[in-house]
């Protein structure tokens, strides 16, 4: 193996175990809300509404899967869905007051966590590894996930 290839394995395991982190402290925070129940909840926020199909699509998931998140988001009183006012046929999901609510509790956990990892990499390092993560998922073809503002 050359050196990026060494790189690349070690950005693969990396990777992975954030995520695999990320998965497992979603529950601790809120026991109904997962890492997709989340990135779903933020996009809610983000959009101020939208239908299941057009979530599937934005995170190129299948609609099934949208379908169970949104209903269990539903029964846990954090999205309700409303009649689209251009047409009344058309479902729109939107944050209930509780959703709101949930969501800026978990992105201010994560804030803080976030927070406490990286409290001793000088503001360079911040600077240059927040770029890398932005190319990196530039490059994963425009689908975006929640981000937090530039200041809080």
């Amino acid at each position: 193996m050359n050196a990026a290839d060494v790189s690349i394995e070690t950005i693969h395991h990396e990777l992975t175990a954030f995520a695999r982190r990320a998965r497992a402290s979603a529950g601790r925070l809120h026991p109904e809300l997962s890492l997709v129940s989340y990135t779903l909840l933020g996009h809610l926020e983000d959009v101020g509404g939208c239908r299941s199909t057009d979530l599937a699509a934005h995170y190129a998931l299948d609609k099934s899967t949208v379908s169970r998140q949104v209903s269990a988001l539903e029964r846990a009183g954090l999205v309700e869905r409303r009649a689209d006012p251009q047409d009344q046929r058309v479902q729109v999901l939107h944050l209930t007051a509780a959703g709101t609510e949930i969501l800026a509790q978990v992105t201010a956990s994560r804030r803080v966590a976030f927070r406490e990892r990286l409290a001793g990499w000088p503001e360079e390092d911040l600077e240059r590894f927040a770029g890398y993560l932005l190319r990196y998922n530039a490059a994963a073809g425009g689908v975006t996930f929640r981000t937090a503002p530039a200041s809080d």
